[in-house]
């Protein structure tokens, strides 16, 4: 499913599941597309190519943005105008619009008795929380007072006899409470191994409630998206 919005009309994000683009009136320069991308650098240049979460990659042939300097695996909002199918190899050329990076970042490691101290305990709200791309893409919401930059990571809970039960951690480092704000992170789960097989991992979370696990089923093979989603641009605060 696609859905095309004419340029102007806000910076609505979306991860669209990009099934098929036939449609000649896709291509046009005054429609834009909206989604959730990975980026993939090549040859330690400024060229990079970008994959969404269904499989479908991406071209960019043209830019808005040239001075983007691409990381691996870093995902991304991306705004991009349809050019064309099966370029060179990849499945759509495109212009990009724009493009802003996602917090990405790996499992971090389990530090025992320091986690409290380094990871933090504050709380938050989920607000969502999908696999897409092989990463675990979690929306949430936090105190912010604009004093500090938080401190958002994903740890394995190794005390526990369940194989994939981690534990969000979310560090404020003694910021003023101020305003309700949402963040945004991927988590990469290429360490997290299955077998091949679809598991359930189990995600601890203190919430404003109180301590809550949430349940979303992953299997390294096959993670891609399917749902749409919509976010703000520009509601995310930065975190690390």
């Amino acid at each position: 499913m696609i859905k095309w919005f004419r340029l102007g009309l806000g910076l609505v994000v979306a991860a669209l599941v990009l099934n098929s683009c036939n449609n000649d009136d896709s291509y046009s320069l005054n429609k834009a597309w909206y989604s959730i991308a990975t980026v993939h650098p090549l040859d330690n240049s400024k060229s990079f190519w970008l994959s969404l979460d269904n499989g479908a990659s991406l071209w960019p042939v043209a830019t808005n943005i040239p001075w983007y300097n691409p990381k691996e695996q870093q995902r991304a909002f991306v705004i991009y105008t349809l050019l064309s199918d099966e370029f060179h190899g990849y499945d759509h050329a495109i212009k990009i619009l724009d493009l802003k990076s996602i917090l990405t970042k790996p499992v971090a490691e389990n530090l025992g008795e320091e986690n409290d101290d380094i990871y933090g305990t504050d709380p938050v709200r989920i607000s969502n929380m999908w696999i897409g791309g092989g990463y675990l893409n979690i929306v949430f919401e936090f105190n912010y007072g604009g004093n500090a930059v938080h401190y958002i990571n994903l740890i394995k809970n190794e005390s526990v006899n369940t194989p994939y039960f981690f534990e969000f951690r979310h560090n404020a480092y003694d910021d003023s409470k101020g305003y309700r704000r949402k963040g945004i992170v991927a988590f990469d789960l290429s360490s997290v191994d299955t077998n091949g097989e679809e598991v359930e991992l189990l995600i601890s979370v203190n919430t404003f409630e109180g301590n809550k696990q949430y349940t979303i089923q992953y299997n390294i093979s096959n993670s891609q998206a399917v749902q749409e989603r919509n976010y703000l641009m520009e509601s995310f605060i930065e975190t690390r």
